[in-house]
Order: C-alpha cells, then sequence, then structure tokens
C-alpha cells in the first residue's frame, strides 16, 4: 500500500477533535496521469482500487442504509467499495491522514472541515459535482473554506420546538398559542410550569441556547468569518433573555433536571417543551413512544427567527488513488432518490433542494424542520472553534446565575485567538 506522507507532521496535530453535540486502505498508489487531485481544477486520480468508505452511524438502522447504498454503487459500478462504522470518528480520521491512510470517503462535520484542508489533507470536489446547485445555499457555506467548496453536505438537522401536545391541552392551550416570538414563549412557559414539570427545558450547550442568539439577531463571527462577534448587543440581549427564563423557574437546563439532552427531559416528563432537532423523532418513538408531541418552528426574537443547522459532508482524501470513482460515489449517494431512502431509514433531512416537497409529504409532522433551513445558522467551521465552543458550554452551565456580557466577552477572546 502507497500514501503520500508530506502531511503527516500537519495532520498529527489533529489527532483530537472535538465534535459539536452530534458523530481500511484505499488501495496501491496513484495513476500517472494525476496532476494533483488536492487541486480544485486538477485532474482527478483513477485506479483500479477499491474505495474505503468510514462512516459513524446513530445506529443500526444507518450502518445498514450507508452499507446497502455503497454495496448498490459497488455492484452497478464495478469498484469495489467497503464500509466500515468507526467506533470513534475524530479519533480514526486523524489517525488515519497521520499515519498517511486515510480513507478513501469519509463523514468529516463542520468544525474538522478547516484542519484538514488547511493542510491539503481533503480533495475540494464539490463544485464538480453535477448536483451541486441542488444543495442549500446555507449547507454549502458550511463547507466552504477560502471560496473553496471542498465536499458534498450528506444531510442536515435543524432545531425546532417540540411540545407534548398531552400538557399543552391540559393547560388550556391550543394551536393558536403556539409561541410565535420571544414574549409568547415566556408566556406559554409559564403556563404549562407545574410542580411536576417545568414549562421549557434545553441543554446548557451553544447548539441550543445559540438559537437564541441567531434569533436575537446574533452571530459567532462576522460574514466572511474573520472577525468575532460574539460579544455583540444581540448576544448579550439572547443571553438575558435565556437567563430571565432560567431565573422564573418557568425553563431549566437539563443538567439542572438530571437528564442528560432534551429529549430524556421531554420523555420522561420533565419538560413541557424542549428544543431539541429532528433526531428526536427516532429517540421518542424507541425510549418514549406513548408520549404525544408536535413540532413547531422556533419563535422569533428581536432580530427575527433563528435556529442553528447541524451537518457532515462526505469528505473524500486528497490522497485516495481513485477520487473519480470517490465523487461518482458521492454523487449517488447525495441523490434525490437515494437522500430520501436515507430519510426514510434513519431520519434524516435531505441536504438536496430537489428532495424538499416529497420529504415533507412523507413526514408532515417534521415540516418545521426542513422549513426552518429558511432562517437556519451553521455552526462555526473555523479551525479551533471546537476547542472554543467547548469552553463556552462550560460557562453557559452557570447561566443561571451567571453574567451574559462576561460569558461573552471570555468566548470572544477565545475565539479571537483562532482567528489570528
Amino acid at each position: 500500500m502507497r500514501r503520500r506522507t508530506t502531511r503527516l507532521a500537519a495532520t498529527a496535530a489533529l489527532t483530537t477533535i472535538t465534535v459539536l453535540g452530534l458523530t481500511a486502505c484505499g488501495g496501491s498508489g496513484f495513476s500517472d496521469t494525476s496532476t494533483g487531485g488536492g487541486e480544485a481544477g486538477g485532474e482527478l486520480t483513477s485506479s483500479d482500487d477499491g474505495l474505503s468508505v468510514l462512516i459513524a452511524a446513530s445506529g443500526d438502522a444507518e450502518a445498514t442504509s450507508v452499507t446497502d447504498a455503497v454495496a448498490a454503487w459497488s455492484s452497478d459500478s464495478g469498484t469495489d467499495a467497503e464500509v466500515s462504522v468507526a467506533s470513534d470518528l475524530p479519533q480514526q480520521l486523524s489517525q488515519g491522514f497521520a499515519s498517511g491512510e486515510p480513507a478513501d470517503v469519509f463523514y468529516l462535520s463542520t468544525e474538522a472541515l478547516a484542519g484538514f484542508a488547511s493542510n491539503g489533507s481533503l480533495l475540494p470536489y464539490g463544485d464538480r459535482l453535477t448536483n451541486r446547485d441542488d444543495f442549500y445555499p446555507a449547507l454549502v457555506d458550511n463547507f466552504t473554506v477560502d471560496d473553496q467548496f471542498f465536499c458534498a453536505p450528506k444531510d442536515f438537522s435543524t432545531l425546532g420546538l417540540i411540545i407534548n401536545t398531552d400538557m399543552w391541552a391540559d393547560a388550556g392551550l391550543t394551536d393558536a398559542d403556539v409561541p410565535t416570538d420571544w414574549d409568547s414563549l415566556a408566556d406559554v412557559a409559564a403556563q404549562l410550569t407545574t410542580d411536576d414539570h417545568v414549562g421549557l427545558a434545553f441543554s446548557p450547550e451553544y447548539a441550543r441556547i445559540g438559537a437564541f442568539m441567531a434569533q436575537a439577531g446574533g452571530t459567532v463571527t462576522n460574514a466572511d468569518g474573520t472577525e468575532a462577534t460574539l460579544d455583540s448587543p444581540e448576544n448579550i440581549e439572547a443571553l438575558t433573555y435565556v437567563q430571565s427564563l432560567l431565573t422564573s423557574g418557568d425553563a431549566a437546563l437539563t443538567s439542572d433536571l438530571g437528564a442528560g439532552w432534551g429529549g430524556e427531559a421531554f420523555g420522561t416528563g420533565q419538560a413541557a417543551m424542549t428544543i431539541e432537532g429532528n433526531w428526536i423523532g427516532g429517540a421518542l418513538s424507541t425510549d418514549y413512544p406513548d408520549v404525544a408531541y408536535q413540532v413547531a418552528e422556533l419563535p422569533a426574537g428581536p432580530g427575527g427567527q433563528g435556529t442553528l443547522q447541524f451537518t457532515n459532508c462526505w469528505g473524500i482524501a486528497a490522497d485516495s488513488p481513485n477520487q473519480e470513482a470517490a465523487v461518482a460515489l458521492v454523487e449517488q449517494l447525495t441523490s434525490t432518490d437515494q437522500q430520501l431512502a436515507f430519510a426514510d431509514d434513519f431520519g434524516v433531512m435531505p441536504s438536496i433542494e430537489s428532495a424538499a416537497e416529497q420529504w415533507k409529504t412523507d413526514n408532515p409532522d417534521q415540516a418545521a424542520f426542513l422549513d426552518s433551513v429558511e432562517f437556519a445558522q451553521g455552526v462555526p467551521n473555523q479551525d479551533g472553534s471546537a476547542a472554543v465552543i467547548t469552553d463556552l458550554n462550560s460557562q453557559l452551565s452557570g447561566l443561571k446565575t451567571g453574567d451574559p456580557a462576561a460569558i461573552l466577552e471570555s468566548a470572544q477572546a477565545n475565539f479571537d485567538a483562532i482567528l489570528k
């Protein structure tokens, strides 16, 4: 097996990657006709080598679905392809690059993108895709570094407001009371709070509380990602509002309820509402099948509606000896029919606009999640941003009694440091 090793020292620094909320060898050599697969406009490597595909799976359903899809493509194309399910995807990706033997195709998170892109580990193939213009623009932005669209978003999730319909009815609330702004959210949270449960619960992390920042008109960075904007007046207003919900007793952090995440607090009846992504549907049907619920878009704040979106892409190694086949595989895996099949198998939302109407037809109770893409913000993808967000999360756990401005000033200083 032969892989180029010029990037070993740079890639070794990436052996520890912190992932937000929710995460073999490709052949013996390069085609003699390659002029540099790592360049966006260069020729792709091509060989008889099979492809190795490394994924992380939310469960058996995802692992089986992806494995079957890759096997079907392999049978049709005549190119061998083998799927491996990682036990620790960030670590195994880093180890593969550090050893000079990465998988050919792999799941890649937004926060891992910049580090691997900067040291040349990734093939920036996004603009080569025939379905390039079908991806949601915000998702393309998530995987664009220095104006290069590196990899195809495989699917995505947004945050919505999950409402226990039985508790809602018990409080005398109707569909007309579904909150549309911060005032009405605080109002219904108060009406839903009883001695047995709080009105609203969410995890103490940017990946949930950050939605309020978006609703206030706040951001983590400026539009081109060159300046941190965490300590803006908008973000301070957002955290101050969240703090008011917590101090009122009508909302609680899941950690203060002894729950691991919003789905647990909601499913066990500790909260009448929670803020979660569309992955909650599978969790509730499996662990809390008797809980009746509906999904609504998150209410607007002073800056309008806002939510967060989460996604991974199909990365391709710059050192793959068969990039041509790898790109063809990704095109099939991100096609309309295949993404709809993945959605049916394990509950994700397609990353392409051509699948939207069919997905909403198939999943009418989940439509609010997909409709929210119109006002969704992506999570930071700058190299080092994961560590900054991890530190911010630790401070958000004390938001109820903390100083919103001080929390954001600390995060601002940390983010400024990684941008310099």
